[in-house]
């Protein structure tokens, strides 16, 4: 590893993160809405974590994620010394345009929304959903205003956030991003980020793996949600989740505990993003997280097929 990716390692963020999507309610995403009350005690609940990791983006809940966050904020009189907040670049939510203007709109609005002066965090968020490419990608386009915004000394880090792979990788290669965050392709059900994770560390690029309960059956378990990779699943579809919870079940573990420790405990991934609904389920996600697994359930788990295409 070069000096320059070395560099790129002193990144430095707790290795749990939450995400603020289910906070901004989404039911056409996650089959359930989240009032505003039970957000802001969830919200809450996180900060009284210290050091604490919040990732959210403008485009969730069409910014009601970040104007929760930012009443938290206002709240507490700042984000606590040391405790991490992230959130993203978004394309224009009814035109999908994504060109400069619009990335720098969004910065704005996510600024005022969340009552700060500089963010930790920013990602490029989702630019396969835009309505043309090269308005991201072209000379001062989308990508060169993420990085002039962090040459203003406005943001410490800057990172690309999508899903579609082939693209996230054809990004990563040409611009200088220090964090890279792929979501549902690294879970006890699909690895497809696996290569990608690869070579990502080896260029030391910061790596955050968001979804890992694959949107949500991992954490609750099939006999609860249907719901896979945001999805409605079939039967057939569920059947690899029912033979993790059979493994599972046998050693006493909670399956969302295996889900969430299977990234913890990649030594490549920098910090797990899991996304919070309620404040239980912080508490539940923080005992998740040191929850005892047997060496013998994680070689039963290992042994599973899974997916390594597009999820």
């Amino acid at each position: 590893m070069d000096a320059k990716a070395a560099k790129k390692m002193s990144l430095a963020v707790p290795s749990l993160a939450f995400g603020a999507s289910p906070l901004g309610s989404m039911p056409d995403v996650y089959g359930y809405s989240v009032e505003e009350d039970v957000a802001l005690e969830t919200i809450r609940a996180i900060f009284d974590i210290e050091p604490f990791f919040l990732d959210t983006s403008r485009n969730y809940g069409w910014g009601r994620s970040e104007e929760r966050i930012g009443r938290v904020i206002r709240e507490r009189g700042g984000v606590p010394a040391g405790s991490v907040l992230a959130t993203k670049l978004d394309r224009d939510f009814e035109t999908n345009r994504f060109d400069a203007a619009v990335a720098r709109r969004s910065f704005e609005e996510s600024l005022k929304a969340l009552g700060v002066e500089r963010i930790d965090i920013l990602h490029l968020h989702d630019p396969e959903h835009c309505a043309d490419l090269d308005e991201v990608t072209r000379k001062g386009g989308a990508i060169d205003e993420l990085f002039r915004i962090k040459e203003e000394g406005l943001v410490g880090h800057v990172g690309l956030a999508m899903g579609k792979m082939s693209q996230l990788q054809d990004l990563l290669s040409r611009w200088d991003f220090d964090i890279v965050l792929s979501h549902s392709r690294f879970t006890l059900l699909n690895r497809q980020a696996d290569t990608l994770f690869d070579e990502a560390h080896h260029r030391g690029i910061s790596i955050f793996n968001a979804a890992p309960y694959a949107s949500g059956v991992l954490a609750k378990g099939s006999g609860t949600s249907r719901r896979l990779f945001y999805q409605d699943a079939t039967d057939e579809q569920l059947q690899p989740v029912r033979k993790l919870e059979d493994i599972c079940s046998r050693y006493g573990v909670p399956l969302g505990a295996a889900a969430l420790q299977f990234s913890m405990q990649d030594s490549r991934v920098t910090s797990t993003i899991c996304g919070v609904s309620k404040p239980e389920r912080v508490v539940q996600t923080l005992d998740w997280a040191q929850w005892p697994i047997p060496a013998e359930a994680w070689e039963e788990i290992e042994a599973l097929p899974f997916e390594t295409g597009e999820p």
